[in-house]
């Protein structure tokens, strides 16, 4: 502290000193403006940023209905500019200490430059030649003297002007430092108020999905179960080696009616784990087994893991065969078909490591036994092709594992572009399985998504799963069908005494009661003044980009328009929807012609 009160005190001093050290103070401005450049257009970036947030705030607060996905740009968008803020404070913070070492620093320098000036001007007044030759005795010291003077004049004043050069800087840099405090100040408080308006409208935006949702009647667990029975119809592929049922991309094909409208979703239902289809795309894009894998689960990959455990297999498989197997854990996975075996070797290997672990937690370590059908892993008691054994040999001992013990590390076909922890399938809670967007790139549109997911060129990727024979075995509907499935939507939500009268009008009532057909819904909705459809005009989705699933369906035709959040329009379309025609998952689009 004393030193800091010599240095303002040496400050102060400047003032007497002679010209030189003006034009030096503008030599030190002019070179600090260049070398702080990055630094000021750092801060010019971070205001235009907050001007586009800003702007985008005011363009949220005139939607009518702010949804949560709408609003995950803005979240992303601000939580940048913070991190950005904080590393400016940072900067800032750490060049207020460098400054603060360099005022310590050159107040210890005050003596110094105290002597030098007194003696600056000392001699520049004994070097005047008359003074000199008057005070020599002889000619040969009168040159040497005058040399001599000259040379330490020179000195002093070479000290003077580094010294006095540094304060300048040091002075200059100091305002401009507290000037960016200023600002940034100024920006963290235009930051913190886009937060909170931020969070008032997630909050709107959950109260308002909540609202809608708690309108709508609940599903009755004996329609839940009408609609598990559909999905089962499906024969959806759990593992990408069998090609056995699945869907047809209608896209196409003439049902013989137009307009038609069709949902289509993106992958097969369980997107939590390994995404087979992502594992090929991966592998193609030069990814490593671990590097996969490392993209689906959040474990521990754990080399040199027991080889000698055996594997209890009991039961019956999908092809008729029957088994009462002991077999060592890596004999066990080359009998395993859960993957074709001429796929790239690191995708093979990655299946073979998730396989590996996921039998040792189901039978944890081998204590229990395990099941060769698709409700376990599928075994064959023939062994697998000669790919597939090298996969398992070259990982052998690999296993994922969470706190020491093998995950159970779940897998499927196709996600679809994104990837669900356990919990968001309804399954318990893991510490392993993590959410994630499966794409090469940032997603923001649906076409985004077709281009950059990893399991793009899955059969499943993008399907619209069921069929009608009649309708030349497509899942395409009539405008006037799904104008019945939104009307259904609109009474549940008017009144919920009757959702038991509202399931698929081709199958028997769940409930045991009459299901009502369109001319009858139209009515219910009439008499309790709601506007009914009688066709469809348009339909769209949104969706989150983050999260992968449907936030909002969007509606037009006769009736005006409406919108109908994402996971309400799923579970009604599945009730009311005819034949088997689904929507397999939480993500979805429709196609119209």
């Amino acid at each position: 502290m004393f030193a800091r009160v010599k240095f303002k005190i040496a400050i102060q001093n400047l003032k007497s000193l002679k010209t030189f050290a003006f034009s030096l103070v503008l030599l030190t401005f002019t070179f600090y403006l260049l070398t702080s450049a990055v630094h000021a257009d750092e801060i010019e970036d971070l205001q235009k940023q907050i001007d586009q947030l800003n702007h985008s705030r005011e363009l949220s607060v005139k939607a009518t209905k702010p949804l949560e996905g709408q609003l995950d740009s803005l979240k992303i968008q601000l939580a940048q500019i913070q991190t950005n803020l904080d590393n400016l404070s940072a900067n800032i913070s750490a060049k207020q200490k460098e400054l603060d070492i360099r005022e310590d620093k050159l107040a210890l320098q005050q003596a110094l430059l105290e002597k030098r000036v007194k003696a600056y001007y000392i001699r520049s007044f004994l070097t005047d030649p008359l003074i000199v030759i008057l005070s020599s005795i002889q000619a040969g010291d009168l040159f040497r003297e005058l040399s001599y003077r000259q040379s330490v004049t020179r000195e002093d004043k070479q000290v003077i002007t580094s010294i006095t050069g540094d304060m300048v800087d040091l002075l200059t840099q100091k305002a401009k430092l507290e000037k960016d405090k200023l600002r940034l100040a100024s920006l963290q408080a235009d930051v913190d108020k886009n937060a909170q308006f931020l969070n008032g409208e997630i909050k709107k935006a959950k109260a308002y999905q909540a609202d809608l949702a708690g309108q709508i009647a609940a599903i009755s667990a004996k329609q839940q179960a009408i609609i598990a029975q559909k999905l089962a119809s499906l024969n959806i592929p759990r593992s990408a080696y069998t090609m056995q049922g699945g869907c047809v991309d209608d896209r196409s094909i003439d049902p013989g009616f137009s307009p038609r409208f069709a949902a289509f979703t993106y992958g097969v239902p369980n997107r939590v784990g390994l995404n087979q289809w992502g594992a090929k795309g991966r592998a193609e894009a030069g990814q490593s087994a671990q590097q996969i894998l490392s993209s689906y689960y959040s474990a521990d990959y754990t080399t040199g893991y027991n080889t000698g455990i055996n594997i209890h297999v009991a039961g019956s498989n999908e092809y008729g065969q029957s088994f009462d197997e002991n077999w060592n854990i890596d004999d066990y996975v080359k009998h395993l078909y859960e993957m074709p075996a001429g796929w790239p070797m690191e995708a093979l290997k990655a299946q073979a490591i998730a396989a590996r672990s996921y039998a040792l937690s189901y039978t944890n370590n081998g204590q229990s036994a395990i099941c060769p059908s698709q409700q376990c892993q599928v075994v064959k008691k023939e062994i697998n092709d000669g790919n597939w054994q090298s996969a398992v040999d070259a990982t052998k001992g690999v296993v994922l594992t969470s706190g020491g013990s093998p995950i159970k590390a779940w897998f499927s076909s196709t996600h679809g572009g994104y990837v669900l922890s356990s919990s968001e399938v309804g399954w318990s809670s893991t510490g392993w399985t993590k959410h994630a967007t499966d794409t090469s790139s940032s997603v923001s549109s649906f076409s985004d998504l077709a281009s950059s997911a990893y399991d793009r060129n899955s059969p499943w990727f993008y399907c619209d799963w069921g069929a009608r024979a009649q309708y030349n075995k497509t899942a395409w509907l009539k405008s006037d069908e799904l104008a019945d499935i939104i009307n259904v939507i609109l009474l549940a939500k008017a009144d919920s005494g009757t959702q038991n009268h509202l399931s698929q009008q081709d199958k028997p009532n769940p409930d045991g009661t009459d299901t009502w057909d369109g001319g009858k819904i139209r009515s219910e909705l009439q008499n309790r003044g709601v506007k009914a459809f009688s066709s469809v005009s348009s339909i769209n989705v949104s969706f989150d980009t983050n999260g992968g699933r449907v936030t909002s369906v969007n509606i037009s035709g006769d009736a005006g328009s409406t919108s109908v959040n994402g996971t309400d329009f799923k579970n009604f379309f599945n009730l009311r929807a005819p034949a088997n025609i689904q929507i397999v998952g939480p993500l979805f689009n429709f196609e119209q012609k």
